[in-house]
């Protein structure tokens, strides 16, 4: 009587870019990033892109996938940095093993999307190498210290738009204040930093507040200056819209209200200079 040969059925391992390292090149990509002009005097994205393009290719068993760069944006929020989204498509495509980027203030600066983008990664068994903290996130406790050192980067940074905004705040009460001159009909800023009247532009603004004055309508204002050829500031057609700006704006009567209006982004009240 013949008996069924025995099977052993060996499972399949999980593809990590550190088993993957056994059997081909890891593909490496690097993210850099700069979010303000003095940062990018001392260590401009330029040099960053140098540094790991000549890193990656010194190690035999890495090979260039990219190097993804944003200049001049903010770490605290990812939608608006492209290089970084696209990376992220990239890995999610499968065309990276391991990204490599010079500290998590770089990656994000805030917590949760750093976290979120980390775990992204790694359950698609790919790493992320933070080399100020010398963290590789495929280790057991790197989840830990990306939480710690992601949560002083948040704070730094909203530490760091609080110290602008109160400098600002100091600067309005000392009567310090910022125009928007290329929206401000009338005005253009002096040899002495301050507003000068345009005389042409100043005419259009006195004939807006004249018939307002006069009984007619901030549309039938608009349709009477774009009927006479009256540009505008920006060019535009004239808009019901714009007449109400005008119409409403405090600095032509030698007033300068601050802060009317803010937006919140990433949890952070910013108070807007208009």
């Amino acid at each position: 009587m013949s008996t069924a040969p025995n099977v052993t059925i060996i499972p399949a391992k999980a593809q990590t870019s550190e088993n993957r390292s056994k059997y081909h090149q890891l593909r490496v990509a690097a993210y850099c990033r700069v979010s303000t002009e003095q940062e990018e005097q001392q260590n401009s994205y330029q040099v960053q892109i140098s540094y790991y393009t000549d890193l990656i290719n010194k190690k035999k068993e890495w090979t260039l996938a990219g190097i993804f760069a944003d200049e001049g944006i903010s770490g605290t929020q990812t939608k608006k940095r492209t290089e970084f989204n696209r990376m992220i498509r990239m890995c999610k495509n499968k065309k990276i093993d391991l990204v490599i980027t010079k500290s998590i203030s770089r990656f994000a600066r805030n917590t949760v999307d750093c976290l979120e983008y980390v775990r992204q990664l790694k359950d698609l068994g790919i790493g992320v190498i933070f080399e100020k903290e010398n963290i590789n996130t495929l280790t057991m406790t790197s989840e830990f210290m990306i939480s710690l050192y992601g949560s002083f980067a948040q704070a730094e940074s909203e530490s760091i738009s609080k110290n602008v905004s109160w400098g600002k705040e100091k600067a309005y009460r000392e009567g310090k204040v910022q125009f928007q001159y290329k929206h401000l009909l009338g005005y253009k800023k002096g040899a002495d930093g301050k507003p000068e009247i345009i005389p042409e532009e100043a005419e259009t603004v006195k004939l807006i507040y004249t018939m307002f004055l006069d009984g007619h309508s901030m549309k039938n204002i608009a349709l009477i200056l774009q009927a006479k050829g009256i540009p505008t500031k920006t060019g535009t057609e004239w808009r019901t819209n714009t007449i109400k700006r005008i119409l409403q704006n405090e600095k032509y009567v030698g007033d300068a209200l601050l802060q009317k209006t803010f937006a919140v982004i990433a949890g952070i009240l910013f108070f807007l200079d208009r």
